[in-house]
């Protein structure tokens, strides 16, 4: 830390919220009783990355001081606690089924119950999707009780960073108004328990944004609607509970197409709100800032700067404008931010005169992210935004400002210094994972957006950061050589190479020197072999597989392998190499260092590309294929016969760790259904039986794309999460 910059403390601080009675929350379905933790006491952790997600929205509880919410849109909910400086997370019970509940598309706190808060639940509005659901705490979210809604939400769909489209009406607490994407207005009178559809004067569409925000000035409600063309009215009122009508006057054009957010200043009676030519984060080039004089009905344009500009070295600066929050304690002070403004940089403007000038907090700003250094994304220093439309400020605190990102959430006290606020908040889309048997680090992740990380602390984001030499964005392959552990390969998405290898353990990164034409539109998973000397990388079933004996120097192709598979090396035998062809349900094999391959065990699963391999480690041949609800089966020859395993019903992805004490076998680690539920099991007796080692509590949504043991901890697991990114579990 600078000596002049702020603690987590300092920033999200306050006098400490009232502690709720701890309680489980509930699971599927409606309010239940407390359910038995695992029986095997697992204490569950993140591994901590910082952050790493989009920050969809931030929102102060106004009446406590030091109360504050934050939803992800697909990582869930948390509460800002102030006795542990941290962010809690809220919905990590939601289950394998409930997956598309981690979306959070809006939160809402009633401002005379503090201990109140709404949220509404649903990832996806399309037809694989569940409906969405709202849940409703009276203990701020220590449990819940459950609605199932009959539409559907899009808490990772465009117009995600809009403001909150529920709403606790000012009139009656009993109140809730939801407004849906493409189902209109909801409203319930029993505090979320039932909703019904209510009348509004705009019509919705099945593929529009429909209100985009909902937010209370004094006693009138306003709504905003995106789906207007720029000529229609997009923003109405609620004067008496009932009634909507379209606000006259409001600004039209393409610069105030889609109301994106608001904030009203009580103060001064004035309603602020900002526009933009799409919902966003992705697709803005025009945007607006206008206020409403409520008393009076007068609109005034206050944008700070207006869109359509040419930066210093002649780039278009196209942009909207994203979110807006006012001070509650000084009339007339409020900030706003830019979205989508990549040619000079996104940046959060202030003004306490009412709009009329604007002063930029980017131009005097001070970025520490020492605690979180991959934000500087393989550079020598951060950025100081992108995607901000989750905006808030303190109602307590005239200089506390947090505004979220692609990435993180950044908060200040004094308008200057400004750090990652992020303790407690993971949302990672974890995709492969590695427990090393040697060296500093027990774990290597390959990730959604941030690649691959180096943990040589589970309690602290990598002082490395993203691997570097190249930087990726998602990673599609990474594979440690089991007999030289120190090296490691990685392939993934990047404008600078998609492939690289390590010699010291994943710590420093070579790019591969050249790579197939197709690497960089379809960058597939890699393998390296037992001793490190032979790498296979495939990409995509339109395309053959590729082999490299000179760490990525040149590139082979290999005929026989089954296009888009993922390579499996034999950990003891560096000439033996296993494909699992989703396609045709047969198991290739390579006996010559991945020259050719030829069929095994056939008359298998077939059309999920899902399906999982693994290779038991210190075994030759010894091969363990995950499919799904289809079953887990064993192969002890190599693949060419393959036996059902009957200890479980569903096997979706597998791993080994450290042996039990006195076993001769590794243990076993499955996500997949031993009963009648998908749920985290160990096996220490060569899955004979298993024991269910996460709880109810924590379920993550889902989690089938890796789990491994620690081959150097009896017990320690680690597990990819899709939003709430890597979990591992220890024996209490």
């Amino acid at each position: 830390m600078y000596a002049s910059s702020l603690s987590r403390r300092a920033v999200l601080a306050g006098t400490a919220a009232a502690a709720a009675a701890v309680s489980l929350p509930l699971t599927q379905g409606r309010a239940q009783a407390a359910a038995t933790p695992a029986k095997s006491g697992y204490r569950w952790r993140n591994a901590v990355q910082g952050g790493t997600g989009f920050i969809s929205g931030v929102l102060f509880h106004p009446s406590v001081r030091g109360l504050a919410y934050l939803r992800t849109d697909i990582g869930g909910a948390y509460r800002w606690d102030d006795r542990t400086d941290r962010w809690i997370p809220l919905t990590d019970h939601l289950g394998w089924d409930d997956w598309n509940l981690l979306g959070v598309e809006a939160m809402a706190v009633d401002p005379a119950h503090p201990n109140r808060v709404y949220l509404t639940l649903g990832a996806y509005t399309q037809s694989w999707a569940g409906n969405g659901a709202v849940l409703r705490s009276e203990n701020r979210g220590a449990t819940w009780k459950r609605t199932d809604l009959t539409v559907k939400l899009g808490a990772n769909e465009d117009g995600r960073g809009a403001g909150e489209r529920l709403l606790v009406d000012p009139r009656d607490s009993d109140t809730l108004w939801l407004g849906t994407r493409h189902d209109g207005l909801l409203k319930s009178t029993d505090r979320g328990a039932t909703w019904k559809a209510v009348s509004f004067p705009a019509t919705p569409s099945a593929t529009g944004q429909g209100i985009t925000f909902l937010v209370a000035a004094g006693r009138t409600v306003y709504a905003g609607w995106g789906d207007s063309d720029g000529t229609s009215a997009n923003l109405y009122r609620a004067t008496d509970g009932t009634t909507w009508t379209a606000v006259p006057g409001q600004p039209t054009g393409t610069a105030a197409k889609v109301p994106i957010r608001a904030a009203y200043d009580r103060h001064t009676r004035e309603l602020y709100v900002t526009y933009a030519n799409a919902p966003g984060p992705n697709g803005q080039s025009d945007g607006s800032v206008h206020k409403l004089r409520t008393s009076s009905g007068k609109w005034s344009e206050v944008t700070p700067v207006k869109p359509g500009g040419t930066t210093a070295d002649g780039s278009a600066d196209s942009f909207g404008y994203g979110g807006v929050a006012v001070d509650a304690r000084r009339p007339g002070t409020l900030v706003v931010s830019t979205n989508n403004r990549w040619a000079d940089i996104d940046t959060v403007f202030r003004s306490t005169n009412g709009g009329r000038t604007w002063t930029s907090l980017k131009d005097t700003a001070v970025l520490d992210v020492s605690d979180t250094p991959y934000l500087k994304w393989g550079g020598d220093k951060p950025k100081f935004g992108w995607w901000i439309q989750a905006l808030a400020l303190d109602p307590f605190d005239s200089g506390h400002v947090v505004y979220g990102t692609g990435a993180t959430l950044y908060g200040t006290r004094d308008l200057k210094h400004w750090a990652p606020q992020i303790r407690g908040v993971e949302e990672a889309a974890v995709r492969q994972l590695i427990s090393p048997p040697t060296g500093e680090a027990h774990l290597i992740s390959g990730n959604g957006d941030i690649g691959v990380m180096y943990h040589e602390r589970l309690t602290a984001s990598p002082s490395r950061g993203m691997a570097s030499n190249p930087v990726f964005g998602t990673s599609t392959g990474l594979s440690l050589a089991p007999a030289k552990p120190s090296y490691v390969v990685r392939a993934g998405w990047g404008d600078h190479g998609n492939g690289a290898y390590s010699n010291d353990g994943g710590k420093t990164w070579t790019p591969f020197k050249a790579q197939p034409s197709m690497a960089k539109s379809a960058p597939g998973p890699i393998a390296t072999n037992a001793d490190g000397s032979v790498l296979l990388w495939s990409f995509g079933t339109a395309n053959p597989g590729y082999r490299s004996v000179d760490n990525g120097a040149t590139w082979s192709e290999v005929a026989s392998f089954p296009k888009g598979a993922a390579p499996i090396a034999d950990p003891v035998d560096p000439t033996r190499f296993y494909a699992y062809d989703t396609t045709t349900g047969t198991l290739f094999a390579s006996t010559d260092s991945g020259l050719t391959f030829t069929a095994r065990a056939t008359g298998l699963s077939t059309g999920d590309s899902e399906f999982q391999m693994t290779a038991a480690p210190g075994r030759t041949g010894d091969l363990w294929l995950s499919l799904k609800g289809n079953g887990l089966y064993r192969s002890t020859d190599g693949g060419a016969t393959l036996a059902k395993v009957s200890s479980c019903h569903a096997s979706h992805t597998l791993g080994f760790g450290k042996a039990a004490r006195g076993a001769s076998y590794p243990a076993v680690y499955m996500v997949g259904a031993v009963e009648s539920f998908n749920a985290v099991y160990r096996s220490d007796d060569e899955v004979k039986t298993w024991v269910r080692i996460n709880d109810d509590r924590h379920q993550w949504g889902w989690t089938g794309a890796a789990v491994t043991g620690d081959p150097r901890v009896y017990g320690r697991v680690y597990v990819a999460t899709n939003g709430r990114g890597v979990q591992y579990g220890e024996p209490a």
